[in-house]
């Protein structure tokens, strides 16, 4: 419990905050963002790569029998804000962790900080506001907002977002390439 109060505290740390405090106000900016992603010309490409079962939250019987190594791909459109922050729109298929295809597509936002002088290294925090298709709920969209983390050198990035759930469900850190194909 203490991660997941920690994870919000850093989301909201980083909101995109511009002195409005109304939801109709941040509606209006994700509109904007979305907008001006799907104007952008640069493009994305996905590799799913690890879905760590947190072992803390699972027995071993599931652990033993859940796929940690989601196969797929993915594509997206993204941009740059002044500021230096990233918003995406995306679409990933990969295998799930009972090793049938998932689908999640939506909105991304990190806010990411430069750590070296040649400004080509940076760290991020954010968030996803997207839609899952699992086998589980007969492939019925299922709204998943999530937290989200990344490092980022030059046209590549390293992300992860964690699921968070309940014993032997959800509790999963997916981690997955993201490479600038323009």
């Amino acid at each position: 419990m203490r991660l997941k109060s920690w994870i919000l505290c850093a989301i909201l740390l980083v909101w995109p905050l511009d002195g409005r405090a109304d939801f109709a106000g941040y509606w209006q900016d994700l509109q904007k963002d979305v907008a001006k992603v799907w104007d952008s010309e640069e493009y994305d490409m996905y590799i799913p790569l690890y879905a760590w079962h947190n072992r803390l939250a699972y027995d071993q019987k599931h652990i033993d029998k859940y796929n940690e190594n989601p196969w797929g791909f993915g594509l997206g459109k993204s941009y740059y804000d002044d500021k230096g922050n990233w918003h995406s729109l995306y679409v990933m298929a990969f295998k799930d962790s009972n090793d049938y295809a998932e689908t999640f597509f939506g909105y991304a936002w990190m806010k990411y900080w430069y750590v070296n002088c040649n400004r080509d290294l940076r760290v991020g925090v954010g968030y996803t506001l997207g839609l899952t298709q699992r086998h589980e709920w007969n492939y019925i969209p299922v709204p998943a907002p999530l937290p989200l983390a990344g490092i980022e050198y030059k046209r590549v990035a390293l992300q992860a977002a964690y699921v968070p759930g309940v014993k032997n469900d959800g509790n999963v850190l997916f981690i997955w390439s993201r490479i600038a194909i323009n």
